[in-house]
């Protein structure tokens, strides 16, 4: 069967991926130019971050649907559709729109500054919520924050969620490189939401925001949560307060995200939007996002089975405390693990692997996944026994055989590999290179 007019669209997007990451605005600004700078005017909330963008983003795009805000939303990468990628009233974004959306872009790139695929992918974000009449974009940042092509976006409120040590070969080594990039997304007397813990980092973050007359509300002394037991838990913000109220995200991590997305929402109210706490408490019981700390639907006979994209030494972290309560003190766990080539290997299965009973080491279908011999060989002394299977699918199967009717499986260490285990268990196709 032949490609359909949307699978070549797709593929000569992939193709824009052998320009890599460039950081820098101005291809991204002539991009919008050319479209009649649909970014303009356009009310934005601006996330970047190390991790929990994609969970305070999909909190708030909740919040707002319950509000009645037509709400955009805009997030990378994607698990399994390149249709993920762009959110409008909780619905991705149709086959059709993404072709026509393309061709529109096409139109106005300039061969003697051929953009990258996040330039390109981002220009479409902002022509799609122009198209659609968004009354609020919510954008994450794809890496870094200050030369990131969402930063030329004109938000209402800018959250920097948490900060760690990650692409150094772009954002400079140490926090403090990391924290001023973050940073650059301030912009001049619009509110800082953030959770920035290291002191050093925070101090940076925080007079950058001084210097622009940005107010800056932080998590732990404006914006805070209680823990009430049984996923509840309490938030308190500086205009609202609010009980005994659950989220259907699951980890320990999720009331941190809650106390965020609170401040968020507490700005946007009091920039005009009609938002209150009412919506917010009612949407964190509706968000949607997918393959973090997923529980996947099994059989009673079979395994309990989990997915978690945990592709950082932060994010597995985060994967761990939650871990005990996940597994519900089943036994034994088996994690398949899958990892991409240019992480830091070694320290992220440092974390995850000693958490388990068992493992398999495979990869998803994807140029830039690890060998599972790497994987092996990178191992910590202290990993539980392991086996490779680089199938996904097959390694999945093998994983339920080892775990049994009593036991878990966690497939982890990548969204690649994540979203590969999603399509292989609905029986969809995935979009990825």
């Amino acid at each position: 069967m032949p490609p359909s007019s949307y699978q070549r669209a797709v593929a000569k997007l992939y193709e824009l991926q052998k320009f890599g990451i460039k950081l820098g605005l101005s291809s991204t600004r002539n991009l919008l130019e050319g479209l009649g700078a649909p970014h303009r005017g356009l009310p934005c909330v601006h996330l970047a971050g190390t991790n929990g963008k994609g969970s305070v983003g999909a909190m708030l795009e909740a919040a707002l649907m319950e509000a009645g805000v037509k709400t955009g939303f805009y997030t990378s990468p994607h698990l399994e559709r390149f249709t993920e990628r762009f959110r409008v009233g909780g619905k991705e974004i149709s086959q059709r729109k993404v072709v026509e959306l393309c061709k529109a872009v096409w139109e106005v790139v300039d061969q003697r500054e051929p953009p990258t695929y996040f330039e390109f992918v981002t220009a479409m974000a902002f022509e799609h919520f122009s198209r659609e009449g968004v009354e609020l974009a919510i954008m994450e940042t794809g890496l870094g924050g200050r030369l990131d092509a969402t930063n030329i976006c004109e938000p209402l409120v800018t959250v920097i969620t948490n900060l760690s040590l990650e692409h150094e070969d772009y954002l400079g080594k140490g926090l403090k490189n990391i924290a001023f990039e973050k940073a650059g997304i301030i912009k001049k007397k619009v509110p800082l939401i953030h959770g920035v813990m290291q002191p050093s980092a925070r101090r940076l973050v925080e007079q950058t925001a001084a210097q622009l007359r940005a107010p800056v509300y932080r998590r732990g002394r404006e914006l805070s949560f209680r823990r009430r037991g049984n996923q509840r838990f309490d938030l308190k913000g500086r205009l609202w307060r609010l009980s005994q109220v659950t989220t259907n995200l699951v980890g320990a991590h999720q009331p941190v995200n809650a106390c965020l997305a609170l401040g968020v929402a507490e700005a946007l109210a009091e920039a005009g939007l009609p938002l209150n706490a009412g919506h917010l408490a009612r949407g964190l019981t509706q968000v949607r996002w997918p393959g973090r700390l997923e529980r996947w639907p099994t059989q009673p006979d079979q395994p309990d089975l989990w997915l978690d994209g945990a592709h950082n030494p932060a994010a597995a972290k985060a994967l761990l405390a939650s871990l005990e309560s996940m597994r519900a003190g089943r036994k034994p766990l088996v994690m398949v693990v899958g990892v991409m080539a240019d992480k830091e290997i070694g320290t992220l299965l440092g974390l995850l692997l000693p958490a388990a009973d068992r493992v398999v080491y495979s990869r998803p279908v994807y140029s830039r996944a690890a060998d599972p011999q790497v994987l092996v060989d990178q191992a910590p002394p202290d990993a539980p026994p392991g086996e490779i299977e680089p199938d996904l699918g097959k390694a999945m199967e093998r994983a339920k055989a080892l775990a049994g009717p009593g036991g878990a499986v966690l497939v982890t260490g990548s969204l690649f590999t994540v979203g590969e285990a999603r399509t292989l268990l609905s029986g969809g196709t995935s979009d990825l290179p």
